[in-house]
């Protein structure tokens, strides 16, 4: 059995529906998802805004 790890295609925006792309970025950011999807939640799905409101830029 192959397992192939996905990751986001510099998409600019993290999709919320995607188990995978939550946590590529939970795991980037070195944060729990539910952490990035509130921040999603509050400021929107970009990459850069949701980095933001994380503290992560």
């Amino acid at each position: 059995m192959v397992v192939s790890k996905r990751h986001p295609q510099d998409s600019p925006r993290i999709n919320i529906h995607e188990p995978w792309d939550l946590q590529y970025w939970s795991d980037r950011w070195n944060v729990p998802r539910r952490q990035v999807v509130e921040a999603i939640r509050r400021v929107g799905d970009q990459v850069q805004d949701v980095a933001q409101a994380l503290g992560k830029l």
